[in-house]
């Protein structure tokens, strides 16, 4: 099984980041409201990067250490100009 850390950037141009099983059902959760309780008032939203962990906990890990990032560092890793994670797997 794989778990995703990802980010998706808002309608208002600001990143929001978590961890899922299933990156797509998530974003689509995050359009339809279901989502995060931040994302909500920001929609829509785009994947803007994710990468794939063998377990929760690296998911969970990677998770937290994005959103303890500056917002130019996070712009950085949505441009791939960035590698942080090299353990993990691309987005299938």
């Amino acid at each position: 099984m794989t778990y995703y850390t990802y980010m998706v950037r808002c309608a208002d141009q600001s990143l929001y980041t978590g961890w899922t099983l299933d990156v797509s059902k998530r974003v689509a959760a995050h359009n339809d409201g279901r989502g995060a309780k931040y994302t909500r008032s920001r929609r829509p939203v785009t994947l803007a990067w994710c990468q794939g962990f063998p377990t929760k906990h690296e998911a969970m890990h990677w998770e937290w250490e994005i959103k303890q990032w500056s917002k130019d560092k996070k712009e950085q890793l949505c441009r791939n100009q960035l590698s942080v994670c090299p353990k993990g797997d691309d987005l299938p």
